[in-house]
Order: C-alpha cells, then structure tokens, then sequence
C-alpha cells in the first residue's frame, strides 16, 4: 500500500530472451527426450530380433547327421537339463530333457561347476533312450537324452525365449522355445 492506496495487481512476464525456452521448445525438447527412449527400447528389441532371425535363418543348413542340437537351461529347483533339437529343425520342435549321465557326464558336473553353462548351446552326441523320467519339483515326465558326448557351439547364442526371465536359474518359469 502505497500513499493509502491499494497497489494495482502487477504481473510479471517472462521474455524470451534465449535464456528461459517458450512452450514449444519445451514441447520439442521433450518430444525429442521421449523420441529417443522410444527408439533407443526399440534398437534393443531389434538387435534380439535380428540375432534370433539369423539363427533361424541358419538352422536349416545344419549339417544332418547323428547328433543333436542342446541349450542348457539350468533352474536352482528343477533338475531337468534343457531344450534338445535335431540339427535343421526349428527350436519350437525341441524336447525339454532329463540327461542320463551314467556314461558321460553333463559338461557343467563333468567341470565341477554345476549350472555354470546356464544357456549355451550345444552340440550333443547320443540317443533318447525312449524312456520318460520324471522330475518331482515340476511333477512331470520328460524325455530322457543319454549322453555320450558334447561340444560347446556357443557361450553366448541368440535368445530362443520369449522372456529373458527364462534365462534366469533363480525364476520357476519353464516356456518352451519359440
């Protein structure tokens, strides 16, 4: 109050002056920001896409022979092995197995370090006995695989999951291949 008069409401205004952005460039900026999270989840997606596409690609030029295609899939609560494929067939047409080991052990016990090949890829020599085995913590029967041998193709292969939580010892999941 000035001179006992009540002062006329001011408003202060912001100029444009370079230092504070107007709204649209606010809007651009956070357009931008959200563009590249967008794309940066997208890259991430495809880069699974274009490996798991390669791989596919390159199954059916698979040498045939008497042998086997495996990918380890240890889980802390099963005791089943993992995904086993005939070479050029697809991994949707792979069988979830329980390894007899009474002639050859599996690579992770034969090194001591069990689970420690969670998610590589094999290749496998041996048979499915025909015999179903079964598991007590999934209560189901699977196929039973006798090993005589294996080689380690990849420590790193393209994802054959839906979900990368499949990969994870720790998770109960059990999701055949895709």
């Amino acid at each position: 109050m000035r001179n006992g008069k009540v002062p006329e409401r001011t408003h202060l205004a912001c100029r444009t002056s370079g230092i504070l952005p107007d709204a649209s460039s606010l809007r651009a900026a956070l357009f931008a920001l959200l563009a590249i999270f967008a794309l940066a989840g997208c890259e991430t997606v495809e880069t699974d896409g274009l490996a798991r596409a390669a791989m596919n690609a390159a199954i059916p030029s698979e040498q045939p022979g008497d042998y086997f295609i495996g990918r380890r899939m240890y889980k802390q609560d099963y005791k089943m092995w993992g995904w086993v494929r005939e070479p050029g067939k697809p991994w949707k047409t792979a069988r979830l197995v329980m390894m007899n080991e009474q002639g050859k052990l599996a690579p992770d016990r034969e090194a001591g370090k069990l689970g420690s090949d969670n998610n590589y890829e094999y290749r496998l020599l041996g048979r499915f006995s025909g015999e179903r085995v079964y598991e007590p913590a999934s209560d189901s029967f699977y196929p039973e695989f006798v090993l005589k041998g294996s080689e380690v193709l990849s420590a790193a292969p393209a994802r054959i999951f839906s979900t990368k939580r499949q990969e994870d010892p720790a998770v109960r999941i059990l999701v055949p291949p895709m």
